[in-house]
């Protein structure tokens, strides 16, 4: 029985994204001195930014395989998995490449509470300012 039980609890894997090698050559890793590119999380249900992050070709060749987000820790100076140590892990739908290949947004279904280490479901949940955007005429 503590098997079965232990099986119930156990956390999924991510599943290993097909993903074209031309395009992840065409990472443009070398404008950070660090090597690292900033990745923008976003909930693939509803487009909501969760969280922005930094990855390096370690961490994107981490995250293509596992299916799960792997990042670099600028101030740990460490790889880490979002949801090791919270449990609110992020399964990876898709990795987006911008037109100058210095930036990626990561699709994800978000698992938990949320992505923000406060416990909040996205880390943008404080507002400095708001407008009305175009003046109508």
């Amino acid at each position: 029985m503590s098997g079965t039980s232990s099986q119930a609890s156990a956390v999924p894997e991510g599943v290993a994204l097909s993903h074209d090698e031309d395009l992840v050559a065409a990472m443009d890793f070398g404008k950070d001195a660090d090597g690292l590119v900033p990745a923008v999380v976003q909930d693939a249900a509803d487009g909501t930014v969760l969280t922005v992050a930094y990855m390096d070709a370690e961490a994107l060749r981490r995250t293509l395989e596992s299916g799960r987000t792997w990042f670099y820790s600028r101030s740990r100076q460490e790889y880490w998995q979002k949801g090791e140590t919270s449990g609110d892990r992020q399964y990876v739908r898709e990795v987006r490449l911008d037109c100058d290949g210095d930036a990626l947004v990561v699709l994800v279904d978000q698992h938990g509470r949320g992505a923000c280490h406060t416990g909040a479901r996205t880390c943008f949940y404080r507002t400095i300012g708001s407008g009305p955007g175009v003046p109508a005429p």
